[in-house]
């Protein structure tokens, strides 16, 4: 190779390093990522404090790969090419079997904010059992497809025992306000539990686990057997499918409500006008087809149902619990479902002045260890 080639291969290699560096700054900044279901990083503002502890640096890395001009197509390209090498996992995703996208959760239930989150539960729920006692006082959390469908992983696939964190939990909390969505889900573990391309369970998994609810609280007001079941749609991809950039099969969205529905009053946020639905047909046009259910994530939805037996409940979720407000209405009167990472008021000011009969804390296991939101619990 003579020196000319040299330089043009050197001035090409440049070209392509600032060619898309500029892109990158020069190009319309995103604020969304439809396909992610998340919002990206922003240019972040520079300060002294910030450039000496090296968090500005951090942040603009951050800033540099969600903007990265055809950000997509080359998330795409690397998972193809790591298929084609034969990768089992990449991005802290498993290529699993049944054509199925399992995230691993890595570090996420060894951290500090994983043990302390526990600790908040245990708390919360000494704080409320003498107020609601064990038969209105619940706690559900839901295992994640890497522990109930770890047959489906790759050979050598290593990731951490879920079922040890859900105990520990479990072993400190009063007796009689756990639900075990563990072992309702190891039973039925053949079955279509995840969606294969989404992080959250399928309705059908949630009727189930709300069956074992209701068995344990004594609800014998309500046949879940009973319940209409619809198909939503059969074209649902999940942000784990866009977070790798891959296709593989769509899910399917089904609804599990009563046959005989109760007519409902649905507010968000304290909105003054209320709507009659827990569905938001328009989701269904988007990317994220799970906000089907309830529109979304919200502060607050509140949900007042025709039912006349004057039990109101509060739920303290996360979206896991979305797919489950339909099998509650012929239960309460009234139901209110609290998402703290958007709730900023204090919690037992909110439970005291709430008038409610029962009170359920509902969510995933990695949601649970990773949110920094629950130290609200206490608040």
């Amino acid at each position: 190779m003579n020196s000319r080639q040299s330089w043009n291969i050197i001035t090409l290699f440049l070209l392509l390093i600032f060619g898309f560096t500029a892109a990158t700054i020069l190009k319309p900044k995103s604020e969304y990522s439809e396909r992610e279901n998340r919002n990206l990083a922003q240019m972040p503002s520079v300060s002294a404090d910030s450039v000496f502890s090296g968090q500005f640096e951090k942040d603009y890395e951050d800033y540099l790969t969600d903007q990265f001009v055809l950000r997509d197509r080359w998330i795409a390209l690397k998972t193809s090419v790591q298929r084609l090498l034969l990768n089992q996992d990449i991005n802290d995703v498993y290529f699993a079997k049944h054509d199925y996208l399992i995230e691993k959760h890595t570090g996420v239930f060894e951290s500090e904010l994983a043990e302390k989150n526990k600790g908040y539960l245990d708390a919360f729920a000494d704080r409320y059992l003498q107020q609601f006692s064990e038969d209105h006082l619940s706690v559900i959390l839901v295992p994640n497809a890497v522990e109930i469908l770890a047959d489906y992983l790759p050979a050598f696939a290593s990731p951490y025992d879920e079922e040890t964190y859900l105990l520990q939990i479990r072993s400190t909390l009063p007796e009689g306000i756990w639900t075990d969505a563990l072992s309702v889900l190891n039973t039925h573990k053949e079955e279509y539990l995840y969606y294969r391309t989404d992080h959250h369970w399928t309705t059908y998994a949630a009727w189930l686990v709300f069956k074992r609810w209701i068995a344990d609280k004594n609800l014998e007001d309500v046949n879940p057997d009973d319940f209409a079941i619809r198909t939503i749609t059969e074209e649902f991809e999940g942000t784990i499918a866009s977070k790798i950039g891959t296709r593989v099969k769509p899910d399917v969205i089904e609804c599990y409500e009563p046959a005989q529905l109760p007519k409902l009053f649905v507010r968000y946020n304290k909105s003054s006008e209320a709507v009659s639905s827990l569905y938001d047909e328009s989701k269904l046009e988007g990317r994220d087809k799970y906000a089907y259910f309830l529109g979304g994530n919200y502060a607050l939805v509140q949900i007042q149902t025709s039912v006349k037996n004057g039990k109101k409940l509060l739920m303290i979720k996360d979206s896991y619990a979305h797919c489950m407000a339909p099998m509650l209405t012929e239960l309460f009167e009234e139901i209110d479902l609290l998402d703290l990472r958007y709730f900023n008021e204090s919690l037992s000011s909110f439970i005291e002045e709430g008038g409610y009969t029962d009170l359920v804390f509902l969510y995933n296991a990695a949601g649970f260890a990773e949110d920094s939101s629950l130290a609200k619990l206490l608040t």
